[in-house]
């Protein structure tokens, strides 16, 4: 009886041959965690943003400011993070 290549293990998918080994020293880009950078610190300066609008009686104010500022900073945080993966 022949032998099948079910029998045998050998499928060009799992040969150590077809394989690559990974860089364990190169940054990983996760969209998720780069989105997640991006929205927590445009959040928390926005949230500082309306912290301070409400101190000086314009919360609205405060929280617009705070977004407008809170964008290039969430932009700078992701490139500082990733900034290996570009």
């Amino acid at each position: 009886m022949q032998s099948t290549p079910l029998e045998k293990g050998d499928f060009a998918v799992t040969s150590s041959g077809t394989l690559t080994a990974v860089d364990p020293g190169r940054t990983n880009f996760a969209l998720a965690g780069a989105g997640g950078t991006l929205i927590g610190f445009t959040a928390a300066c926005a949230v500082l943003g309306a912290l301070v609008g409400w101190a000086v009686g314009s919360l609205g104010l405060g929280l617009v400011i705070g977004v407008v500022v809170g964008i290039p900073v969430g932009i700078a945080a992701v490139y500082r993070k990733y900034r290996g993966a570009f």
